[in-house]
């Protein structure tokens, strides 16, 4: 008879542990995660087009804050999400990365400076009730200052969406992973600034 007892406990037990999994892993596919992973990727191939030329290379973000999800509901706190990485830190690194396999000599002592500035990179989602709107908008001003003259480019790119309930995270930071894929890609193969430096 005690054997029958520990063997109901036993059995009540697995079932309590099972049943608080099982809402423990619902609740964490529902949680609103905390920051994003930006990994934009660049699929240049490897040239010699600025080999013999070299800069300094700097980027700065002049956003006055770092988020870049921020969702909108009425009668609501906002829900921000900003990048676990900083961006200009990621944005520094592929720009460094992509124009070395360009041949580009990049170097704190060049009389050519480089400053790429983040003025714009965030996707704002107004929610309603049994809807969505998604507005996304990346602006990056390139200046190249080589001793005699300066070049300023604006690179932008804008982006609008609808859908219904709710967005899902992840598919709004893929979204903005694809937009600033495609806007670095665009200041890596400007031909302005191949030619300024």
């Amino acid at each position: 008879m005690n054997f029958r007892y520990r063997k109901n406990i036993t059995y009540s037990t697995l079932k309590s542990i099972a049943l608080s999994l099982v809402l423990l892993t619902i609740a964490s596919c529902n949680s609103t995660p905390t920051h994003l992973v930006i990994t934009p990727e660049i699929d240049l191939l490897p040239s010699n087009q600025l080999t013999g030329r070299n800069t300094q290379l700097r980027v700065i973000d002049m956003r006055t804050s770092p988020h870049i999800i921020q969702i909108l509901e009425p009668k609501e706190p906002a829900i921000i999400l900003s990048s676990q990485r900083r961006l200009e830190a990621v944005i520094q690194d592929i720009l460094a990365q992509e124009w070395q396999t360009q041949g580009l000599t990049l170097t704190d002592t060049s009389t050519n400076k480089m400053t790429v500035s983040i003025e714009k990179a965030i996707i704002s989602v107004d929610q309603a009730s049994i809807t969505y709107d998604t507005q996304s908008e990346i602006i990056i001003k390139v200046t190249v200052d080589n001793s005699k003259q300066t070049l300023t480019s604006h690179f932008k790119k804008r982006a609008h969406s609808e859908g219904a309930l709710n967005p899902n995270i992840s598919t709004l930071e893929e979204e903005f992973n694809l937009h600033l894929s495609e806007i670095l890609k665009q200041v890596l193969i400007s031909k302005d600034i191949k030619t300024f430096l």
